[in-house]
């Protein structure tokens, strides 16, 4: 139980960390990666007005009904690609990405490789 405690905390303090150097503006705002056991949440934020621009998850019927049976990291590339059609759909092209403290691989890494294969650039 300890543990869990320890490396949430260690997470959080790495994401606080990045988040010193990443911030989303109007012409480029932040795309935000959330992962939690089952399910993965990316957004594509404003910072500079505190709005969220454009959200996705996995928890979504859209894509729930695409990634019955598969991996949870299929659930991830379709949240990336939709993300991707979101934000590019109110006019979005480039972002900058937030992986929230996670490391820059697995699930975290395919919506990143989503995304760009949906048109956003970062």
């Amino acid at each position: 139980m300890r543990k869990s405690r320890a490396s949430s905390a260690r997470r959080a303090a790495r994401h606080k960390r990045v988040r010193r150097t990443v911030r989303g503006l109007p012409d480029r705002p932040r795309l935000a990666v959330f992962r939690s056991l089952n399910h993965i949440y990316a957004q594509v934020i404003d910072d500079s007005r505190g709005v969220t621009l454009a959200a996705a998850s996995s928890a979504e019927p859209e894509v729930r009904s695409q990634r019955d049976g598969k991996p949870k990291s299929q659930a991830s590339k379709l949240v990336g690609e939709l993300v991707a059609r979101r934000a590019i759909s109110i006019g979005v092209t480039a972002v900058v990405f937030d992986r929230g403290g996670y490391k820059y691989h697995g699930r975290v890494k395919v919506v990143a490789d989503a995304a760009r294969e949906g048109g956003l650039s970062f």
